[in-house]
């Protein structure tokens, strides 16, 4: 009965975050707290054992650290700094705007890296009288592939260096970001020639108005400037250093965080950092936490683990690959993010079945889920975000129209991953036994 229960909560909630008619947040947290209210677990194991707390502290380290830094209107700059450098030539603000936003997300996430700079090129390409569809889509598709390359770009890597201590911020720097950066040259010239005629020669009077914006105006030239730059700076510097400095990823996020908190004070309100946080994400997670803890708790994860290894017979590398095809083709039908959070547990109880090294099965889960997120404009928590914003804006995204763009972007980007892994760790495996 139970176990009907926990798959029935889980199905209803999934259905209700999929269509976004009620706030996911409350559907995954009203969803947690029924398995609560039904016994499927008690209050203590979900606190102790499934909820993710490093993951929410990190997510929430991260967007005080960015939240601030916005304030200093530093990310402004950089958009306008852009727009002068390429000189409203509308393909190479393409590029850049690619080049720009895949940066951001492997720097700082990409949900926080196209709430800051949607708005920022809605309001250029205005001026320079270009249509934003092009710009959004390509922020969209590179957020995600540049997501993809580090541990706190995206999501689902989040919550997957979290669950596998020994797979660090260095780790996907080796592992995922060379696949990133050329899945992102490719896409890139890949939506250069699709957008190319969609894009207008820019008129002598747009290019005086870009050349008398001055980006300077839009930096608070303050202590506080200087100071959330370099705290940011070390907060990845530390990141990347941190399995030689043996310091959780976590801690070395939070003390940034607070150390900037305290810079700020005299200028910034700490209620008004706060307020900044994206508090639905941060509480969808634990909610997702929650019924992903009751799957585990009844034994499906179990079941689906012992599925894949049938289906496979257990050999690492159909398994790796099956992975990689089927994170990517579902994140791209649902968001990565619940998806991952089922999977990380199934990948953890194939070691009970015999598998000795799980490294290319989580090089495989990042790749897929992160990569197929470009999918569908519900694969993704940052697509649903540039949905939104460009909506408020009246530059709505069409849903199909979005399809014809990211379905073959996903398959050509989960072909190129299935070369990499292939060669990269199963051709090796398999040498080795």
């Amino acid at each position: 009965m139970t176990t009907i229960l926990a798959i029935s909560v889980f199905i209803i909630s999934y259905y209700f975050i999929m269509t976004e008619k009620i706030n996911r947040a409350t559907v995954a947290l009203a969803g947690g707290m029924l398995l609560l209210l039904t016994q499927v677990y008690t209050w203590e194991t979900v606190i102790t054992k499934y909820i993710d707390w490093h993951t929410i502290a990190l997510l929430f380290a991260m967007m005080v650290l960015v939240g601030i830094t916005k304030n200093t209107g530093v990310f402004s700059f950089i958009a306008i700094r852009l727009a002068k450098v390429v000189k409203g030539d509308p393909k190479k603000l393409l590029i850049g705007v690619g080049l720009l936003t895949a940066i951001g997300s492997a720097l700082l996430d990409n949900v926080t890296t196209v709430l800051l700079f949607v708005p920022i090129i809605i309001t250029l390409t205005t001026m320079l009288k270009q249509p934003t569809f092009p710009y959004l889509i390509t922020i969209i598709i590179t957020s995600n592939i540049g997501g993809t390359a580090t541990l706190i770009g995206d999501p689902p890597n989040i919550m997957i260096g979290q669950a596998v201590p020994h797979i660090t911020f260095a780790s996907f720097l080796q592992h995922t970001a060379p696949i990133s950066i050329v899945i992102l040259v490719i896409t890139l010239t890949l939506l250069y020639y699709l957008f190319r005629k969609q894009l207008k020669p820019i008129e002598i009077d747009d290019i005086k108005k870009l050349k008398l914006m001055n980006e300077r105006e839009h930096l608070k030239k303050s202590p506080l400037l200087y100071q959330s730059v370099s705290i940011l700076i070390l907060t990845i510097i530390g990141f990347i250093l941190h399995p030689i400095i043996h310091m959780d990823i976590t801690m070395i996020a939070l003390s940034g965080a607070i150390l900037l908190l305290l810079c700020s004070d005299k200028e910034l309100l700490t209620e008004k950092v706060f307020e900044q946080v994206e508090w639905i994400t941060l509480f969808f997670f634990i909610g997702l936490f929650m019924l992903v803890g009751g799957l585990q708790e009844v034994g499906v994860i179990d079941e689906i683990a012992r599925s894949i290894m049938w289906v496979t017979g257990g050999d690492m590398s159909n398994t790796a690959l099956l992975l990689l095809w089927t994170s990517g083709v579902l994140s791209g039908v649902v968001d990565n993010i619940p998806f991952v959070a089922a999977m990380i547990p199934v990948i953890q109880e194939f070691e009970s079945y015999g598998m000795a090294n799980l490294d290319p099965l989580w090089w495989s889960l990042a790749l897929g889920a992160c990569l197929g997120g470009n999918g569908s404009l519900i694969g993704a928590t940052a697509n649903v975000v540039v949905a939104g914003l460009a909506e408020a804006q009246n530059k709505k995204i069409e849903f199909v129209k979005y399809l014809k763009y990211g379905i073959p972007i996903v398959l050509l980007s989960l072909v190129i991953a299935t070369i990499y892994i292939y060669f990269r760790y199963l051709v090796p495996f398999e040498q080795s036994l």
